[in-house]
């Protein structure tokens, strides 16, 4: 049935579509795997007992949105993947993803087939290229809304494989204060090493390598407070124990919302003892906003994602991230940490601006500022990014088997990846990376609220676990194990240990990441396809062996 054909139902208030449909179908979501990644924390993840990185929460959405009539399994291929059985109950399946997933979205429609399963397709990967998936039967371009309800009449008459691919555009979008809360009873939290949560979508701001503001839009839409109170109720109910992920674009695209918000968060955190750290992604002019700062650090905010991109001011200017200079950039790190929270920071190479000095002068940033996590990316122009459009117009757009990027740099392309390399193997030798960590323990975690937190029994087995798996793997058989114990003493006797957990963790996945990347077996752009490096690794076991 043609996409004109298919009537279109008003999006529910909150809660379930109010569709009703005639007939009783039987939906299997299933998130694709991630490949390894620098910040997905694969490598940590034994000490932790987790096995994937955040709940998928769009696919939970959606399977949160179906009709209530409807029979919903939810399966993350990040723990196991859908068996045959699995599609073989199934009516349609359901999947999601972003660009770096593109293999594995292709392989669950491949499976899906073989069965005869309609599959339907959502998320940012098609929202942003809907090319990249000539096989997949219904395409779900957008955000929810009124294409969600149109897919879910076309498989309430009939769910069928059509003759043809049919694309459905989101035109009339649901707004968030009607979002249903995330289907998180589908899944344990406990096993993700973040819990996410989304408070707001779309950023103001047009950084030129950023599609943010066309799929999301310019405009931040926002969730009330109290649905964001209720989502991270039903987090904790399904076994959250302790970091949640703000993934909003930018904390910060409205500030006299994210002003608003926070009050009944403090509120929630108060009256429940505490029992969540927060962390979320925002502009590094947040720096210049101290009544938020003071009450991100009253909701027990302890880490911030900030897009610093470059320490070099005409860089900045070039990628229109001019929100950057409102303040030295250092002075703006040293704000944040004044607040408790830690940065992590991403940085691109491979500018336009770039010159033989840039490594150089990267590294003697990433000194001077004491952040301990960066995610020092290549340059790679994403489809629906003005960057893309530039390039595009410019013929520097590039595809290869042996390029890790598609961007015909101004420097020689082997240089530029030598100097990545150089640079955030560098970065992540262990005394460097510990070296910040002190830093971090002298000037940012001291300024964070003291509580007493509400630990429940199953959360001290838990800790007591992850504190053996530690000592075992870090303070034990880890090479670098002097250099730990150097920082993670002090602190002991302080009775500091949730922060050498914490260290002991995020540097288990940095060093051996870094390790790999060293010695050629991860690429040096986490945007592009990953299947080859994947596949490579996994057929002769580096991955498992680099992390022992």
């Amino acid at each position: 049935m043609p996409e004109g054909q298919i009537s279109s139902p008003t999006p529910a208030s909150g809660g379930k579509t109010s569709y009703k449909p005639r007939n009783v179908r039987r939906i299997l979501c299933v998130f694709p795997r991630y490949a390894p990644s620098f910040g997905t924390f694969q490598y940590s993840f034994k000490l932790m007992d987790v096995q994937a990185f955040m709940p998928p929460q769009g696919l939970l959405l959606i399977a949160a949105y179906l009709p209530a009539e409807w029979e919903v399994r939810f399966i993350d291929e990040n723990f196991e993947p859908a068996t045959d059985a699995d599609l073989r109950w199934a009516d349609a399946v359901f999947t999601s993803g972003m660009h770096v997933q593109r293999k594995f979205i292709e392989e669950i429609a491949g499976r899906a087939h073989r069965f005869d399963k309609p599959v339907v397709l959502g998320g940012p990967s098609v929202s942003g290229c809907p090319e990249y998936y000539p096989t997949v039967d219904l395409l779900h371009v957008g955000e929810i809304g009124d294409s969600t309800d149109k897919i879910i009449e076309y498989l309430d008459e009939g769910p069928r494989r059509p003759p043809a691919q049919l694309r459905f555009t989101t035109n009339d979008r649901l707004a968030l204060e009607a979002f249903p809360t995330p289907a998180y009873d589908q899944i344990d939290v406990s096993k993700y090493f973040l819990g996410s949560v989304q408070y707001s979508s779309g950023c103001p701001y047009r950084c030129e390598f950023c599609d943010i503001p066309a799929l999301y839009g310019r405009n931040p839409r926002l969730k009330s407070p109290g649905q964001l109170i209720r989502e991270l109720k039903s987090i904790l109910k399904n076994g959250a124990t302790g970091p949640v992920y703000f993934v909003d674009d930018n904390f910060i695209g409205n500030a006299k919302a994210t002003r608003a918000m926070l009050p009944p968060l403090i509120e929630f955190q108060k009256a429940n003892r505490y029992p969540l750290r927060l962390s979320c992604e925002a502009t590094l002019n947040l720096a210049q906003n101290p009544e938020i700062l003071a009450d991100m650090r009253e909701a027990a905010f302890d880490t911030i994602f900030v897009g610093i991109e470059t320490p070099e001011e005409g860089a900045l200017g070039a990628m229109l991230k001019k929100q950057n200079l409102r303040q030295p950039i250092l002075e703006a790190i040293q704000t944040l940490n004044s607040y408790g929270m830690e940065v992590v920071s991403g940085i691109i190479m491979g500018l336009d601006t770039d010159t033989p000095a840039t490594g150089r002068n990267i590294l003697k940033f990433i000194e001077a500022s004491g952040i301990p996590m960066l995610t020092i990316n290549l340059l790679y122009a994403l489809p629906k990014t003005a960057l893309f459009d530039r390039l595009q117009k410019e013929g520097r757009l590039i595809d290869g088997e042996n390029r890790v990027s598609n961007v015909v740099f101004k420097m020689p392309y082997d240089d530029t990846v030598k100097m990545w390399r150089e640079c955030i193997t560098e970065a992540y030798q262990p005394e460097n990376i510990f070296r910040r960590f002190i830093y971090q323990t002298e000037h940012t975690y001291p300024n964070r609220l003291k509580v007493e937190r509400k630990v429940s029994l199953r959360e001290l087995k838990m800790g007591l676990g992850v504190i053996g798996r530690v000592l075992w793997h870090v303070g034990l058989r880890a090479d670098y194990r002097a250099k730990f114990w150097k920082i993670a003493m002090p602190l002991l006797r302080q009775g500091r240990v949730e922060e050498v957990i914490h260290i002991a963790v995020v540097t288990y996945h940095l060093i051996h990441f870094a390790r790999d990347i060293a010695e050629g077996r991860m690429e040096a752009c986490f945007y592009a396809d990953p299947s080859k490096t994947l596949d490579a690794a996994l057929a002769t076991g580096q991955v498992a062996q680099a992390a022992e």
